[in-house]
């Protein structure tokens, strides 16, 4: 028992990786900026600016208007994924929960494509508005909308299930699915191809409209995840342990799914379907330093953020000057690390 780490010991040492990851998401933050298809970097940039000189027009574009949104949107994305997957872990107390286990991912996809497929079909006025927009919000509101579905089925006399929000939102996202794919046989040769290519995965369409439009959802939702810290640590020991702790079960279950719907929606809505993020983050990061989700939290949103900036990093150089959809990336980085949890939990992997 004395081999054992005690509990202060280990959130030392979660607060010590804490500052090793902030280091580690500046390092691959400058790498993004300096290596990508286009000969521009980030060295070059700060050498002629220190310098005085005049960026060219191929520099500014690449690094101000290319880069930079993408590095930013890698970051909202990955921290929102990477957080919701921490938290549906803890509120489902089981470390393969995903935010689309829910059925949000789901929802948000079921949005997308039908804003791909009929949304030529709205007015004139409303695609004007709506103009480079029209995909992004559908998600957004579609997986608002199944979350919505979700809550009130799962809830009664002011209690919220989280069995029946378990196999409700298995139904939802296998109707989602079922509609999915009715459109996706009305679709056009044009609408499937953007149909694949937004199903694996991208950062290519963010722009600093679309980051100033995520940055306040996001911050919102990583300002208020250290409130549920101490409600999902409740949990974790179960809900009457929980209670007699004195944590409101019910206002903890709320907020979470009301967290994981808004980051989750977001990061269909803005990079598309990207998955193992939420598994495989919170994950090892509970093997690294413990459950304890007080740094847990905000550890998960900076590897989470390193993890999909690193992935479209390589999405982008690897087969440049084309691109590689990063949901192939996260998948192929992903998948092993996932086939060993379950390994691991059948008892067939050893922790050496």
């Amino acid at each position: 028992m004395s081999d054992l780490p005690r509990p202060r010991d280990r959130r030392g040492r979660a607060w010590a990786m804490t500052g090793w990851l902030v280091v580690a998401l500046l390092a691959v933050s400058i790498a993004s900026l300096a290596w990508g298809a286009s000969e521009a970097s980030v060295f070059t940039v700060l050498g002629k600016l220190w310098r005085g000189e005049e960026l060219s027009a191929v520099e500014r574009v690449v690094m101000v208007n290319i880069r930079m949104p993408r590095l930013f949107m890698g970051m909202l994305v990955g921290a929102g994924l990477a957080v919701s997957g921490a938290i549906l872990q803890g509120l489902f107390r089981n470390p393969l929960a995903d935010p689309g286990i829910v059925g949000v991912t789901a929802g948000g996809s079921l949005g997308a494509i039908s804003a791909i497929v009929l949304g030529s079909l709205l007015p004139a006025g409303v695609l004007a508005v709506t103009s480079g927009w029209l995909v992004a919000l559908a998600a957004f509101f579609g997986a608002w909308i199944s979350t919505l579905l979700l809550y009130r089925v799962a809830t009664r006399d002011g209690r919220t299930s989280v069995a029946t929000m378990l196999l409700a939102g298995i139904a939802l996202a296998a109707l989602a699915a079922a509609i999915s794919g009715l459109l996706v046989f009305r679709a056009s040769d044009a609408q499937l191809r953007d149909l694949t290519f937004w199903s694996m995965g991208s950062l290519a369409g963010a722009t600093w409209s679309r980051v100033l439009a995520a940055l306040p959802i996001v911050a919102l939702a990583l300002t208020a995840s250290p409130l549920l810290s101490h409600g999902l640590n409740g949990i974790a020991l179960g809900e009457a342990a929980a209670m007699h702790m004195g944590v409101e079960v019910q206002r903890t279950k709320t907020l979470a799914i009301l967290w994981v719907a808004a980051a989750t929606g977001l990061a269909v809505a803005v990079a598309g379907g990207i998955g193992f993020v939420g598994i495989v983050v919170p994950h090892l990061l509970r093997l690294a330093t413990g459950p304890d989700h007080t740094p847990l939290l905000p550890n998960a949103a900076l590897l989470g953020a390193i993890l999909l900036i690193a992935a479209d990093m390589i999405s982008r150089t690897v087969v440049a000057p084309a691109e590689l959809p990063i949901g192939i990336v996260t998948a192929v980085l992903g998948a092993p690390v996932f086939l060993w949890i379950l390994l691991r939990r059948r008892g067939l992997v050893g922790l050496e």
